[in-house]
């Protein structure tokens, strides 16, 4: 069985949604969440801070340079992600399909090396 990325691409401009979406959408995620770990397909997940909360590292010689804030300034980034173990690509496809219905945003899926 071959481990996926399903990362989920949020908007880095806009407005967020109102309470009662959210409320929505963390309740939707939370079912998400029990189903992948019931399916046993689980192995791990979480949210990530807004792109700013980041300290980046870059090679400078010998050295290393830190700066604050992210890599690249974007229209997206990356909001949180889940590592699941599959069968093939379509069943990360599908848990895919489930992840965008329960988080309203686009799901980027990728099988690792």
């Amino acid at each position: 069985m071959k481990q996926y990325l399903l990362s989920v691409v949020e908007p880095s401009t806009g407005e967020p949604p109102s309470d009662e979406v959210m409320a929505r959408i963390v309740a939707q995620v939370e079912e998400l969440d029990r189903a992948v770990k019931q399916a046993g397909v689980w192995v791990f997940s979480g949210g990530l801070h807004p792109p700013g909360s980041a300290t980046t590292l870059r090679p400078k010689g010998d050295d290393v340079l830190t700066s604050d804030g992210p890599y690249a300034e974007g229209k997206e980034h990356l909001g949180g992600f889940m590592v699941l173990q599959c069968a093939d690509l379509d069943e990360a496809l599908e848990w895919g399909r489930r992840a965008v219905a329960a988080t309203m945003l686009p799901i980027e899926v990728r099988p690792f090396r």
